[in-house]
C-alpha cells in the first residue's frame, strides 16, 4: 500500500490520568477525523467522531468525542472490572495498533464503550485465518462520560502492552473506528475505511500511519 494516511501522535512531558477526560492535554493533540463508513461512504454527520492521539515516555493516549443522536446500545448491567468480550456488538470506539510500520500481520485492539466498558485483544494473521487472544492483557485504562449529544471516551495504555516504547519520528501502523447503532442502520465507521463487501475492520493493508511527534 503507497500513500498511507498519516495521524500525528503528540509527546507529552509529563503523564496523567485517563479519568482526567477533558485535561488540557487534549488540546495539544491534532483532531483526526472518523466520518467515513468501512465502504468508503460518508457517514451522516450525526454520526461522525474524532479522536485525539498522545504519547508520553510510559504510556499511549487516545480520546474519543462522538456525536450521539440516536438512542444508545449498551448494556444494562455494564461490568467494568474485567474485559467484555463481544463489546464490538454494541456503541463503542476502537483503535487498533501495530507496533512498526511492517505488514502489520500483528496487530492489538484497544475498545471503550459509552458506559466505559472495556476489551484488548491481541490479533494475528496466519495462512489466511484471523486468531484473536483473548487472554492477552495490556494493562489499558479507560474513562468514558455520556452527554446530551455525545459520547467522550478515553484509553490509555502502557508501553509494556506492546513490548517496545516508539521513539520520536517512528511510524506505527493502524486505524480508528467507532460502531453505533443497531439493526440494518448500524453504523461501522473508519479513520481509513477497509473497503470490504462487508463490514469488516480486520484489513490491515488498509492500516494508516501513526507519526511520533514531539
Amino acid at each position: 500500500m503507497t500513500d498511507l494516511h498519516r495521524a500525528l501522535v503528540q509527546f507529552l512531558e509529563q503523564d496523567f490520568s485517563i479519568s482526567e477526560i477533558d485535561h488540557i492535554a487534549w488540546t495539544e493533540a491534532e483532531p483526526v477525523s472518523i466520518d467515513r463508513y468501512w465502504s468508503g461512504r460518508a457517514a451522516p454527520a450525526a454520526r461522525h467522531a474524532e479522536a485525539n492521539l498522545l504519547w508520553s515516555s510510559n504510556a499511549f493516549y487516545v480520546r474519543f468525542e462522538a456525536l450521539q443522536r440516536e438512542a444508545l446500545i449498551i448494556s444494562n448491567n455494564p461490568d467494568r472490572s474485567r474485559k467484555a468480550v463481544g463489546l464490538w456488538d454494541r456503541d463503542v470506539c476502537e483503535i487498533f495498533v501495530a507496533a512498526g510500520s511492517d505488514a502489520c500481520r500483528k496487530y492489538l485492539e484497544f475498545e471503550v464503550a459509552p458506559t466505559g466498558e472495556w476489551v484488548d485483544l491481541a490479533i494475528e494473521f496466519e495462512a489466511g485465518e484471523r486468531r484473536s487472544d483473548l487472554s492477552y492483557s495490556s494493562g489499558m485504562q479507560v474513562a468514558a462520560r455520556i452527554e446530551n449529544d455525545r459520547i467522550i471516551s478515553a484509553i490509555s495504555i502502557p508501553w509494556t502492552a506492546f513490548g517496545k516504547t516508539p521513539k520520536p519520528g517512528d511510524l506505527w501502523r493502524g486505524n480508528l473506528f467507532r460502531c453505533v447503532g443497531d439493526g440494518p442502520d448500524r453504523g461501522y465507521l473508519a479513520w481509513q475505511p477497509t473497503l470490504t463487501e462487508i463490514p469488516n475492520f480486520h484489513v490491515p493493508e488498509r492500516f494508516g500511519e501513526f507519526s511520533f511527534v514531539n
